[in-house]
């Protein structure tokens, strides 16, 4: 028989189960798309309509959601972690192939584990070592001297430069550019001057980077990644950049050389983050917020304004154009009634 049980899912992630522990889950789904062998979640209040309607075998739900699930259900403090549990288990990833595909081109001097897997038209540079386990997907360039840890994905068409490693169980995904040079020049007159990057770059454990997003190598330091870090698609990290253990970075995210990001930090999608600037540790930034000087205190900080009707916005804008004549008008104001107090 497919699938696991609810019964099985709840011993094993520690959950309280309403319902039948012999139902069968086979996949997840959302609340509204669910049928007789699909889990979902629900965390989210607007949901509540279709959490009443759902048809789904089975939700993972908070204990006071319990009154609005007709169905079976499993309760937990976090209803999101654990689903992402449970998904894993039953849409796990393909299994790796191990070997080398034949038009894969592997320096002669590489280290590459039996249990690997590199794909079609992989290349693999000189002296690079690629842990157990690990997939180096098609069109993957991986240049001289890089290590790979065990476990390691790299899905399709991800450039890794000369030098970088890469930490155990990382999931980089099609697309990504890391270690790259970054944007390093010297002005002279009118001309700019290209400063070779000599570092590298250096990505701990257990990180995800999104397809298409671009990591550069340090200057002269290391740019460093640290463990845990989420990291969405389109995001571009400076060189000399650290990020700290569990950050979680959305996408189009843009954050200038030198930097150095806390640890638990949550960075929404399009923040802008200027150079050479520290952000503490367990730091929110809502999205498209602007970063221009150091953030020493937790909490939650944002800078974008948000969507109005065009209208609305014209008018906006209109008054902020006349900010500088009113402030002219209330200083002569000022000295006005200063001067007529003098005189009385």
């Amino acid at each position: 028989m497919s699938g696991v049980s609810l019964g099985e899912l709840a011993v094993r992630f520690g959950l309280a189960l309403r319902g039948d522990p012999e139902r069968r889950i086979e996949r997840v789904a959302t609340l509204a798309g669910a049928g007789s062998t699909a889990l979902a979640f629900f965390v989210n209040p607007k949901l509540a309509r279709e959490l009443r309607a759902t048809q789904a075998a089975a939700v993972l739900l908070r204990e006071e959601a319990l009154a609005d699930c007709s169905v079976d259900a499993l309760i937990t403090p976090n209803p999101h972690a654990a689903f992402a549990r449970i998904a894993t288990i039953l849409h796990p990833m393909a299994p790796v192939a191990a070997g080398m595909h034949a038009s894969a081109v592997v320096a002669a001097d590489a280290e590459v584990d039996a249990t690997a897997q590199i794909a079609a038209q992989a290349v693999v540079g000189a002296r690079t070592r690629i842990g157990a386990r690990c997939v180096v997907g098609p069109g993957c360039v991986l240049g001289d001297d890089v290590v790979i840890g065990d476990d390691t994905r790299l899905l399709a068409r991800v450039t890794v430069l000369d030098r970088v490693s890469i930490g155990a169980r990382v999931l980089v995904h099609p697309g990504a550019v890391l270690g790259a040079e970054g944007f390093g020049f010297a002005r002279e007159g009118a001309a700019w001057l290209h400063v070779p990057q000599v570092g590298t770059l250096r990505i701990g454990d257990d990180v995800e980077i999104g397809a298409n997003s671009t990591i550069d190598r340090g200057a002269i330091e290391d740019t460093v990644i640290g463990e845990g870090v989420k990291i969405d698609n389109l995001v571009q990290i400076g060189h000399n950049c650290t990020i700290g253990a569990h950050t979680a970075i959305a996408g189009c995210v843009g954050i200038a050389g030198s930097s150095h990001i806390g640890a638990r930090c949550q960075l929404g999608g399009g923040v802008g983050i200027a150079g050479h600037l520290r952000i503490c540790d367990d730091v929110g930034l809502t999205g498209f917020a602007l970063v221009v000087s150091d953030i020493d205190e937790p909490g939650v900080y944002s800078s974008g304004i948000p969507v109005e009707r065009a209208q609305d916005w014209r008018k906006v804008v209109g008054r902020l154009k006349r900010i500088d004549g009113l402030a002219k008008r209330v200083a002569e104001l000022g000295r006005q009634q200063q001067d007529g107090e003098e005189t009385a």
